[in-house]
C-alpha cells in the first residue's frame, strides 16, 4: 500500500494538512487562509465545482474507493 493509499486518523491528517499549508503559503499566509474559514460563509458548492472541474463522475468515485476507510 502507498503511502497516500494508507488511511491516517483525522487528527494526523491536520497536522499533514496545516504542514502542507505552511509549506505552500507560509505561516503567515496558511493562517489567514484558514481564518477564512471562521469569518466568512463559504458557498461549499462553488468550492466543489472548482475542486471538480474537468472531472467525470466515475473518475471521482474511483479515486474516492482508493482512499476509502470502511
Amino acid at each position: 500500500m502507498t503511502e497516500r493509499a494508507k488511511a491516517i486518523d483525522e487528527s494526523e491528517l491536520r497536522v499533514r494538512g496545516v504542514d502542507a499549508l505552511n509549506k505552500a503559503l507560509g505561516p503567515t499566509e496558511a493562517l489567514r487562509f484558514l481564518a477564512l474559514f471562521h469569518r466568512e460563509p463559504t458557498d461549499y458548492v462553488e468550492v466543489s465545482k472548482k475542486l471538480y472541474e474537468n472531472q467525470s463522475v466515475e473518475d471521482i468515485f474511483k479515486r474516492t474507493k482508493e482512499h476509502w476507510r470502511g
